[in-house]
């Protein structure tokens, strides 16, 4: 999309243009869907989240501010991870209640474990979608969102060091599944 048509494309929807509202759709929707989706596992669920986004969108249209290329996906993208964020809050926060902020008890991860050049992409997401939605939660914000600890909590309700031992947990986890799948695969 270009951008001179991004920003005709924002003024349309200012305008309530209906069209607009199905070309943003159209040429949105899988991209937020699989935004959604990295947060939220459930298809339904996701799906009803992202419904009540592009609500979100078009209600609050009138708010956004063109800053060029990309500002308008930048602030759909936005909205979806708040909302989805928001959907999962009670359940994240329920399980950094329960976990236990010792990390003594998970040994360091060498980084080598975490390397995934070799692994497909879609193997690599697969796994991340397994992971408990507290941990999957943390670890998009801090490597996909780039939030620290201190931003994850406050954005969850949560301390710093259950955000710390979830990532950490999460990071186990994968690293687990990681050299489980090249036992089985590159033989």
């Amino acid at each position: 999309m270009q951008d001179i048509s991004e920003q005709i494309l924002a003024e349309r929807l200012k305008n309530r243009d209906r069209s607009a509202m199905k070309e943003l759709y159209g040429l949105y929707s899988g991209y937020l869907n699989a935004l959604c989706s990295r947060y939220i596992t459930d298809k339904d669920d996701a799906k009803d989240v992202l419904q009540d986004c592009f609500v979100k969108i078009f209600m609050s249209i009138d708010s956004f501010q063109y800053r060029g290329k990309g500002s308008l996906k930048a602030w759909m993208s936005r909205i979806v991870v708040n909302h989805a964020l928001k959907y999962l809050r009670k359940s994240v926060r329920k399980e950094a209640l329960s976990a236990q902020a010792d990390l003594t008890s998970i040994p360091d991860i060498p980084e080598a474990q975490l390397e995934v050049a070799d692994i497909p992409e879609h193997v690599i997401q697969e796994m991340i979608r397994r992971l408990p939605d507290g941990y999957r939660t943390i670890f998009n914000l801090f490597v996909f969102e780039d939030k620290t600890h201190k931003e994850i909590a406050a954005l969850l309700g949560i301390k710093e060091n259950s955000s710390a031992s979830q990532l950490h947990r999460a990071k186990a986890m994968l690293a687990k599944w990681i050299t489980e799948y090249r036992s089985r695969y590159e033989r």
